[in-house]
């Protein structure tokens, strides 16, 4: 019996855009989840995936509509997996603002109260959710990650702290250093408590400093960004991955702000540098 509820299905560059409904265990509440399959799939192949992570007031369903993966992603026959970005359900705790409780569940474990109970978004996404959608999904094993803004502080820390999962790691215009900006602050002391300690293990930088090691990483950002300044430490980023032993590939993309329009403008190159990685 699948674990899995099928809410909607559209044909789409004859793979199929689905969205899911399940039960999620860590979270304690009803979650739904969006999947691109491709055409491959679709024909009894097993397929390799990347998984999206989205940003701040997003659900599961702003990528699919506004990135314009799934002509390549058909292409290359490569499945999309796209989590919401924090527990629902009226029974989760919530805040008023746009930045904190629903919407901006910061891809955490929160350890303080009342967001404990299910705002444990990082094993949701890295345990269970991976686990589900490879034992019911017609996929092959391999994975890489991606995301925008808080889903690029997502995926980055996720690929540097479960390598051996992810093939490969992209991101737009992430939180590179959530410690060190408003929406890290607000988000950390609020789920995490003031131990800065505590803090380390979801803060790509910091990681990064401390030697985790990271898979192949492409990462772009826009120079019109209205959040470059204040929220994103971009040029913290660059300089620390300049340092690693294997640097990626950091690009400052001129003229782009922070919407789905710099997204849609560069995901082909993060699809195909992802399938580089999963084919191999």
């Amino acid at each position: 019996m699948t674990d899995l509820k099928l809410v909607s299905s559209v044909r789409c560059f004859e793979g199929e855009q689905r969205r899911y409904e399940h039960q999620a265990r860590t979270l304690d509440c009803t979650m739904q989840f969006s999947v691109y399959l491709p055409p491959q799939a679709l024909s009894s192949e097993h397929v390799p995936a990347v998984l999206w992570l989205s940003g701040l007031t997003c659900t599961d369903e702003n990528f699919s509509a506004k990135a314009g993966a799934q002509r390549v992603a058909a292409e290359l026959g490569l499945a999309l997996i796209i989590p919401d970005t924090s527990p629902r359900g009226d029974q989760v705790a919530d805040d008023d603002a746009y930045d904190f409780g629903k919407g901006a569940g910061f891809y955490v474990n929160a350890t303080e109260q009342p967001w404990a109970k299910h705002y444990q978004m990082y094993d949701y996404i890295s345990k269970e959710l991976i686990e589900l959608v490879h034992r019911e999904l017609p996929l092959n094993g391999r994975l890489s990650i991606s995301g925008h803004s808080m889903g690029g502080h997502g995926a980055l820390i996720m690929a540097l702290r479960e390598t051996e999962r992810f093939e490969s790691v992209s991101a737009f215009a992430p939180i590179a250093h959530p410690s060190a900006c408003p929406w890290g602050l607000k988000a950390f002391t609020g789920y995490l408590g003031e131990d800065r300690a505590t803090w380390q293990e979801y803060d790509a930088v910091t990681l990064m400093r401390q030697g985790h090691q990271c898979p192949p990483l492409l990462v772009d950002q826009g120079s019109n960004d209205n959040f470059l300044a204040e929220q994103l430490n971009f040029s913290l980023l660059e300089e620390t991955v300049k340092s690693l032993d294997s640097p990626g590939h950091l690009r400052l993309q001129k003229g782009y702000d922070h919407s789905y329009y710099f997204i849609a403008s560069f995901i082909e190159e993060h699809l195909r540098f992802h399938h580089s990685y999963l084919t191999r």
